[in-house]
């Protein structure tokens, strides 16, 4: 089906026609993964320092790559942000958002550590909560050795990977060994229950649509959408009580096939008194913002990222 492009916001027209347009399934996803290995991670800024550490699983039998920034000239400790890639749980690696990562280091002043948590279907739930568990913790023990401060720790993601953030927000809130002071959750991946509504117009969801949200859902929990049994964590906006979680910001475009289910979170949030800063952007779609292009309305989105940590964990090492 054609995209209806009147639809889609004026700016982001060109990046609409010229994204690729599929779906992902048990056919295709390993080609996708092959393809995004073989691409090579963009050029850091000079001022950026990147370096690897591999830590050890929560069941100890892997090991989980993550790809720290921090900004060169950092004396005191800054901020740190787990970041966690989107990719429907399915596809991804931390290199896919190596110049968004490197923005959040330049322009807040963090540090950043982007973890490359196992996939679906290989991997089910809760493998790829248990990484980004595991890594939430190992940032929190290593706050000397990577100058941070532990009262400055957020988490955010984008897509999946937001999805991943909220889940958890929700598990280190019941846990309580870390505590979370933000969550940055860039059109997140909630609910699997909208696999199921059979009314949602298909024909603008450009880079993501209910094909790709079924298996991608599917994968991760290894059962039908919609299921009873669900398990804790595994889908955020299945979790009935939202209290004491940290202050979030959600940002989606009109078009997004999550667009609904992100703004009944964010109202959940706010229903639940947690602070919740909502942004909308009319006729964008999924994955607007990682195109590649520039745009005004991109730069606008970016912007409200940038100021929703300064917000919320200061400005760099103040």
């Amino acid at each position: 089906m054609k995209p209806d492009y009147s639809q889609i916001h004026p700016e982001l027209r060109a990046i609409a026609k010229r994204s690729p347009q599929f779906s992902l399934s048990k056919k295709n996803h390993w080609l996708v993964n092959f393809l995004l290995k073989l691409m090579p991670a963009p050029k850091l800024p000079p001022d950026i320092d990147l370096r690897e550490a591999f830590i050890p699983s929560q069941d100890g039998q892997t090991k989980i790559r993550l790809r720290i920034y921090r900004p060169k000239s950092s004396l005191l400790p800054t901020p740190a942000l787990l970041w966690l890639h989107g990719g429907g749980y399915v596809i991804g690696k931390p290199e896919m958002d190596e110049q968004r990562c490197a923005a959040f280091v330049r322009e807040v002043g963090l540090t950043v550590v982007s973890v490359a948590y196992r996939l679906a279907p290989k991997h089910p739930f809760p493998a790829s909560l248990d990484d980004a568990h595991a890594a939430l913790k190992w940032t929190a023990s290593q706050t000397q050795t990577l100058g941070i401060d532990a009262q400055r720790i957020a988490i955010g993601g984008n897509s999946a990977g937001a999805g991943l953030a909220a889940a958890l927000a929700q598990l280190a809130h019941d846990r309580r060994e870390v505590k979370i002071a933000f969550q940055l959750l860039v059109y997140p991946m909630l609910d699997d229950r909208t696999v199921l509504r059979g009314e949602l117009d298909d024909q603008n969801n450009i880079t993501w649509d209910q094909q790709s949200n079924r298996f991608g859902w599917e994968s991760y929990l290894g059962q039908a959408c919609g299921a009873v049994n669900t398990p804790n964590y595994a889908v955020p906006a299945r979790r009935n009580d939202l209290r004491g979680l940290p202050p979030a910001w959600i940002g989606v475009g009109s078009l997004d096939l999550f667009y609904a289910e992100d703004v009944a979170y964010a109202q959940r949030l706010r229903a639940n008194d947690v602070a919740c800063e909502l942004k909308i952007v009319t006729g964008a779609f999924h994955g607007f913002d990682a195109i590649g292009a520039s745009a005004p309305v991109i730069e606008d989105f970016t912007k409200a990222q940038f100021a929703a940590l300064r917000k919320h964990l200061g400005d760099g090492a103040t």
